[in-house]
């Protein structure tokens, strides 16, 4: 195969292929807006929003770069993966009220990685004042910004993703701390049914299609 140089991505010789080839979608996504908005800096104190393909990786760089991490979820069932499983230091389910409240103004700033529907404002009320809510996903919907909470507080909605150099400093970045994505790997006779479980949100945390062995088994 052959590519421009200007999109090729060196692996390190430590990071495995199949669990690392999630990082150069999921991992630049969250990967750059925590360094662009100054939450890689240790001590900061940052929300992933939802634990899926992109989050569980935000949760890794996070508390890689040295930040105290929350997750933020709608399920309760994720929490013992996000806190013994991924490291992070708390957990609040969003549909819970008391447990909003009592997160209220401790983020210095919020990943969203949602690509659903859903409520931002409440979001919002969980930074310090000056925090950041950057958004990851993409709801095909059109979300609801109030604006008075973005003024009282001198915080911002931003969004934001890297490119092919921020890319292979991310990579380098994972091998040094031995980040990789939560993979399933699949053969490509798998893919439909992979799609199927995809469109239910059964799979930890990406599939990965192993092109090599399913060719020498076509072959064999």
């Amino acid at each position: 195969m052959v590519a421009n140089e200007r999109y090729i991505v060196r692996f390190p010789e430590n990071l495995p292929l199949d669990a690392g080839a999630p990082l150069l979608c999921a991992g630049i996504t969250v990967y750059s807006p925590l360094k662009y908005f100054g939450l890689s800096e240790p001590g900061k104190h940052v929300g992933i929003v939802s634990l899926g393909g992109l989050g569980h990786t935000g949760v890794k760089f996070a508390k890689a770069f040295g930040s105290k991490v929350s997750v933020i979820s709608t399920s309760p069932g994720k929490k013992d993966e996000a806190l013994k499983k991924l490291g992070a230091d708390s957990f609040v389910v969003s549909c819970d009220q008391e447990q909003m409240k009592a997160a209220r103004g401790t983020l210095d700033g919020i990943i969203d990685t949602v690509s659903a529907a859903h409520p931002i404002v409440p979001l919002l009320g969980l930074l310090k004042p000056h925090g950041k809510l950057i958004l990851v996903g993409v709801p095909v919907k059109p979300l609801n910004l109030h604006v008075f909470p973005l003024i009282t507080g001198r915080k911002s909605v931003a969004g934001g993703i890297g490119g092919m150099k921020e890319t292979q400093e991310m990579i380098d970045f994972a091998a040094k701390h031995n980040i990789t994505a939560e993979v399933e790997v699949i053969s490509m006779d798998y893919v439909n049914i992979s799609m199927e479980h995809l469109a239910k949100n059964d799979v930890r945390y990406r599939f990965v299609i192993d092109v090599a062995n399913t060719l020498a088994a076509s072959e064999a």
